[in-house]
């Protein structure tokens, strides 16, 4: 018996030690210098025990939490308010400023627009009148080139044939007076034969007997092309009395005229050189 009750005084002095020993170590470990999760130690009889610094530890985190979930709140709230106008927050002088920085803006713009308008438009003109000038220049070049016999032409006219007269040769006068007839009568290019006719253009008799145009010798039958109204062209050699009759009358020949909605004239000349003339500067 008193060997029995020392083992049990022996086994109660031990758990005596442990449990002392334990709660050192749960007060260790609850304490906020050791940097550890404050644990909540449990009570002899299985319940835990909710001393003062337990419950401390319990606030102190619940505060925190509370204090994240404000700050996350907050931040989210000012995020919401800055996708929001800038315009709503700004006091009205801030919004007269900027209406008038706008309005000066708008105005500088206009004035810009204007003044490339401006130029667009002077430059548009300018271009116009070029265009023009070099419309023009093509034209007096066309018109001088048919006029000097350097550029072939066509257009409506008259192509009139004359043969050799029956009673007697044509002579140079006659043949010229045709062509005066023409240019009466609004002939605007003619040829007789492959000789271009232009202003300085005279007809006289060869040595052979034969007519020469511009020293180009003429043989029959005489064609004579004109660019013109061809009424007008058919109506001057046709008419009573006019040079048609004469060639007939005084010279046996057949006169033929033909009006042609194409007649082209395909004989040039080259550019005269003067000796004596020249533009005025």
């Amino acid at each position: 018996m008193a060997r029995r009750g020392r083992s049990n005084a022996g086994r109660g002095g031990n758990t005596i030690g442990e449990m002392e020993a334990r709660d050192a170590a749960e007060k260790r470990n609850d304490s906020l210098e050791t940097g550890s999760f404050p644990q909540v130690a449990k009570r002899r009889d299985g319940k835990r025990d909710l001393d003062g610094t337990g419950l401390k530890t319990k606030f102190a985190s619940t505060l925190l939490v509370v204090l994240m979930c404000a700050l996350l709140g907050f931040g989210y709230m000012t995020q919401i308010n800055n996708t929001q106008s800038t315009y709503e927050t700004m006091s009205e002088d801030e919004l007269v400023r900027l209406i008038n920085e706008t309005s000066t803006q708008a105005n500088n713009l206009e004035q810009r627009k204007n003044e490339l308008t401006s130029q667009l438009t002077s430059l548009k003109a300018a271009a116009d009148q070029r265009d023009q000038a070099e419309k023009i220049a093509k034209q007096n070049e066309e018109a001088s080139g048919i006029i000097s016999g350097r550029l072939p032409a066509q257009g409506q006219g008259v192509v009139i044939r004359i043969t050799k007269g029956t009673k007697q040769n044509i002579d140079a006068a006659t043949l010229f007076t045709l062509i005066e007839e023409l240019r009466n009568a609004g002939a605007e290019v003619i040829s007789i034969g492959n000789v271009r006719v232009v202003t300085s253009t005279s007809i006289v008799k060869g040595e052979d007997g034969k007519l020469q145009c511009d020293g180009v010798t003429l043989d029959t039958p005489y064609v004579v092309r004109a660019i013109g109204n061809p009424g007008d062209l058919q109506n001057a050699v046709n008419i009573a009395g006019g040079i048609g009759s004469r060639l007939k009358v005084m010279y046996g020949s057949r006169v033929t005229v033909e009006q042609s909605d194409d007649v082209v004239v395909n004989a040039v000349r080259g550019e005269k050189q003067y000796k004596y003339a020249r533009t005025v500067e």
